[in-house]
Protein backbone atom coordinates (compact mmCIF):
# COMPACT_ATOMS: atom_id res chain seq x y z
CA UNK A 1 0.00 0.00 0.00
CA UNK A 2 1.16 3.31 -0.91
CA UNK A 3 0.97 6.42 1.24
CA UNK A 4 -1.19 8.00 -0.71
CA UNK A 5 -3.74 4.92 -0.37
CA UNK A 6 -3.47 4.72 3.38
CA UNK A 7 -5.84 7.25 5.12
CA UNK A 8 -4.42 9.89 8.73
CA UNK A 9 -6.15 8.77 11.51
CA UNK A 10 -8.25 6.00 12.43
CA UNK A 11 -9.18 3.95 9.28
CA UNK A 12 -13.16 4.34 8.95
CA UNK A 13 -15.17 3.94 5.97
CA UNK A 14 -16.81 6.88 4.86
CA UNK A 15 -18.07 5.96 1.25
CA UNK A 16 -18.20 8.09 -1.94
CA UNK A 17 -21.28 7.77 -2.87
CA UNK A 18 -23.42 9.04 0.72
CA UNK A 19 -23.58 12.48 2.21
CA UNK A 20 -22.89 13.30 5.68
CA UNK A 21 -24.13 15.99 8.63
CA UNK A 22 -22.00 17.28 10.83
CA UNK A 23 -24.08 15.05 13.55
CA UNK A 24 -22.25 12.11 11.93
CA UNK A 25 -25.46 10.71 10.31
CA UNK A 26 -25.07 9.64 6.33
CA UNK A 27 -27.85 9.61 4.12
CA UNK A 28 -28.23 8.02 0.74
CA UNK A 29 -30.44 10.29 -1.86
CA UNK A 30 -29.64 7.81 -4.98
CA UNK A 31 -33.04 6.12 -4.48
CA UNK A 32 -36.39 7.43 -3.40
CA UNK A 33 -37.12 7.04 -0.48
CA UNK A 34 -33.84 8.52 0.75
CA UNK A 35 -31.76 5.91 3.11
CA UNK A 36 -30.12 7.54 6.38
CA UNK A 37 -28.16 6.10 9.17
CA UNK A 38 -25.41 6.91 11.47
CA UNK A 39 -21.98 6.61 10.09
CA UNK A 40 -19.16 4.17 11.31
CA UNK A 41 -17.42 7.11 13.23
CA UNK A 42 -20.88 7.41 15.20
CA UNK A 43 -21.16 3.74 15.66
CA UNK A 44 -17.60 3.53 16.76
CA UNK A 45 -18.04 6.55 19.46
CA UNK A 46 -20.95 5.21 21.31
CA UNK A 47 -20.07 1.91 21.85
CA UNK A 48 -21.88 -1.29 21.10
CA UNK A 49 -25.49 -0.55 20.92
CA UNK A 50 -28.50 -1.89 23.29
CA UNK A 51 -31.59 -0.01 21.96
CA UNK A 52 -32.65 1.66 19.20
CA UNK A 53 -36.34 3.73 20.02
CA UNK A 54 -37.47 4.00 16.23
CA UNK A 55 -40.34 6.50 15.08
CA UNK A 56 -43.89 6.03 13.68
CA UNK A 57 -43.89 5.76 9.87
CA UNK A 58 -45.45 8.41 7.95
CA UNK A 59 -44.47 10.93 10.43
CA UNK A 60 -42.98 14.24 9.11
CA UNK A 61 -39.44 15.59 10.43
CA UNK A 62 -37.86 18.39 9.44
CA UNK A 63 -33.80 18.55 9.41
CA UNK A 64 -32.72 19.15 12.92
CA UNK A 65 -35.09 17.43 14.55
CA UNK A 66 -34.08 14.22 17.07
CA UNK A 67 -35.84 11.35 15.49
CA UNK A 68 -34.27 7.95 16.63
CA UNK A 69 -33.08 8.06 20.60
CA UNK A 70 -29.94 5.04 19.96
CA UNK A 71 -28.79 4.22 23.79
CA UNK A 72 -25.41 2.25 24.39
CA UNK A 73 -23.24 1.47 27.43
CA UNK A 74 -21.62 4.67 27.45
CA UNK A 75 -24.38 6.76 26.04
CA UNK A 76 -27.78 7.33 24.88
CA UNK A 77 -27.87 9.56 21.75
CA UNK A 78 -30.29 11.04 19.34
CA UNK A 79 -30.07 10.66 15.68
CA UNK A 80 -30.44 13.99 14.29
CA UNK A 81 -32.21 14.12 11.18
CA UNK A 82 -29.96 16.24 8.53
CA UNK A 83 -33.18 16.30 5.68
CA UNK A 84 -37.04 17.50 6.20
CA UNK A 85 -39.56 14.82 5.11
CA UNK A 86 -41.57 11.84 5.55
CA UNK A 87 -40.84 8.93 7.39
CA UNK A 88 -41.64 5.80 5.14
CA UNK A 89 -40.14 3.13 6.94
CA UNK A 90 -37.96 2.04 9.81
CA UNK A 91 -35.50 -0.41 10.25
CA UNK A 92 -37.18 -2.78 12.61
CA UNK A 93 -34.29 -5.75 12.40
CA UNK A 94 -32.01 -2.74 13.66
CA UNK A 95 -34.07 -2.18 16.50
CA UNK A 96 -34.57 -5.87 17.45
CA UNK A 97 -30.82 -6.76 16.89
CA UNK A 98 -29.19 -3.00 17.43
CA UNK A 99 -25.62 -5.03 16.98
CA UNK A 100 -26.52 -4.60 13.17
CA UNK A 101 -25.82 -0.85 13.51
CA UNK A 102 -22.24 -1.74 14.73
CA UNK A 103 -21.62 -4.09 12.43
CA UNK A 104 -22.81 -2.97 9.09
CA UNK A 105 -23.70 1.17 9.54
CA UNK A 106 -23.94 1.49 5.72
CA UNK A 107 -25.75 -1.76 4.84
CA UNK A 108 -27.89 -3.92 6.79
CA UNK A 109 -27.68 -1.10 9.44
CA UNK A 110 -29.62 1.91 8.05
CA UNK A 111 -31.84 2.93 10.28
CA UNK A 112 -34.93 5.21 8.19
CA UNK A 113 -36.33 5.52 4.89
CA UNK A 114 -37.09 9.39 4.46
CA UNK A 115 -39.20 10.69 1.54
CA UNK A 116 -37.90 14.05 1.28
CA UNK A 117 -39.31 17.57 0.75
CA UNK A 118 -36.25 19.06 -0.14
CA UNK A 119 -34.38 18.19 -3.30
CA UNK A 120 -30.93 19.46 -1.79
CA UNK A 121 -30.19 19.23 1.72
CA UNK A 122 -27.23 20.87 3.00
CA UNK A 123 -24.91 18.05 3.85
CA UNK A 124 -21.12 17.43 3.28
CA UNK A 125 -19.28 14.90 0.82
CA UNK A 126 -17.41 12.19 1.74
CA UNK A 127 -14.10 14.22 1.38
CA UNK A 128 -15.46 16.96 3.39
CA UNK A 129 -16.81 14.69 6.25
CA UNK A 130 -13.72 12.76 6.55
CA UNK A 131 -11.58 15.61 7.25
CA UNK A 132 -14.31 16.65 9.77
CA UNK A 133 -13.48 13.55 11.67
CA UNK A 134 -9.80 13.06 11.05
Amino acid sequence: MSDKDSKQGPSLDVPEHLQYSQDHVWIDTSSSPAVIGITEYAASELGDLVFVDLPETGGKVEAGDEVVELESSKAVEPLVSPVSGTISYVNHDAAEDPSIINNDPYGEGWILKVELDDDEPELLDAEEYAKAIH
